[in-house]
């Protein structure tokens, strides 16, 4: 029974001195399941039964004792608390957070869409991941096509079928598919392919592809459309010209080029010392593509276009390597925060 006493007297003194001021550490030292107090209550399976009054009544001043050092130390923490927040001037000025800013891909993927809603296109959007049909075959480019060779791909090894869309052509056959005419859309998003990743090319990139397809419609309305954008995105000044060439899904085709932005048409190593910069390809959409997507080409005909993104975005800014694009440098996109 001596031991006992002397054993709480000793706790009390260590509660009395204890000054951590932290609550949470006092509660678990003397009061948790593992604590002192605990410990200590289970000495009374050692006590003669003639003392076991005694010392349950010194046990139970005991845990009194320590619960109530336990709620002063709470309310002193709530006092500090309070203290703090009486403390704070709210009438300070606030901390001034950094502005973000859009992408350079997609002010210009705006910009683009913009000037072709202006002209009644309608956006129209697909899945990046496609099946084999729309994504070659129905336009054109059959199984063992050379032209399948232009675009380096990735195939899906669970399904050789399926593949990473490389152009999004793949939305136009979708569209077509749905038999509403006339068809006046324009389709932006990201395409990709097999490519080393360079200052000129990339594994990923973006496009936007339009597609018209009415009756009576020509060639003319195609480079009416095509000089309205050009102006609209670079400025009246900016020279056009178009050159024959050849995909498998129009007939004909042609490259669009712009004088050099850079050089202004005098020759630089943008433009390879020519004076002018490809900037898309279109033409008249191939009846073949048109019969596969169960439109009469006896009736109807349209006009296609694709350019990339990227390629805009470079000639509009002045950007010479592709890999910024996706750096993800806070200095580089910092630059278009009033570009947007």
């Amino acid at each position: 029974m001596e031991a006992l006493v002397q054993q709480i007297e000793n706790y009390k003194q260590e509660i009395t001195t204890f000054n951590s001021g932290d609550a949470e550490t006092f509660r678990i030292k003397y009061l948790g399941t593992k604590g002192l107090v605990k410990t200590i209550m289970g000495e009374m399976k050692n006590v003669a039964p003639e003392n076991k009054k005694a010392a349950g009544q010194l046990l139970n001043e005991f845990k009194l004792f320590a619960e109530a050092k336990y709620e002063a130390l709470q309310q002193s923490t709530t006092n500090n608390q309070q203290q703090t927040t009486n403390d704070t001037d709210f009438t300070l000025p606030g901390d001034n957070l950094p502005l973000g800013s859009r992408h350079p891909i997609s002010i210009v993927r705006n910009k683009i869409v913009s000037i072709f809603q202006r002209l009644g296109f309608a956006v129209a959007e697909g899945p990046e991941i496609e099946d084999d049909f729309h994504n070659f075959s129905a336009l054109n480019l059959p199984e063992n096509h050379p032209a399948r060779d232009m675009q380096d791909t990735f195939y899906i090894s669970q399904n050789p079928d399926w593949l990473l869309r490389t152009h999004t052509s793949s939305v136009q056959v979708r569209e077509m598919e749905k038999g509403k005419l006339p068809i006046r859309i324009i389709c932006p998003g990201r395409v990709y392919r097999n490519e080393t990743i360079s200052a000129r090319a990339h594994c990923f990139f973006h496009q936007v592809e339009g597609l018209y397809i009415a009756e009576k419609v020509s060639f003319a309305d195609l480079k009416q459309t095509l000089y309205f954008f050009v102006q609209e995105m670079f400025g009246k000044d900016v020279k056009v010209r178009f050159r024959p060439s050849y995909f498998p899904f129009t007939e004909p085709s042609a490259e669009m080029d712009i004088s050099c932005l850079i050089c202004g048409g005098k020759g630089c190593n943008v433009c390879k010392h020519t004076g002018w910069v490809e900037i898309l390809g279109c033409g008249m959409v191939h009846p073949a593509v048109l019969e596969n997507c169960g439109i009469d080409s006896n009736k109807y005909t349209g006009f296609a276009f694709g350019m990339g993104i990227e390629r805009i975005t470079m000639l509009k800014y002045q950007i010479k390597d592709l890999r910024l694009f996706s750096e993800n440098d806070v200095r580089f996109l910092k630059q278009f925060t009033s570009a947007v």
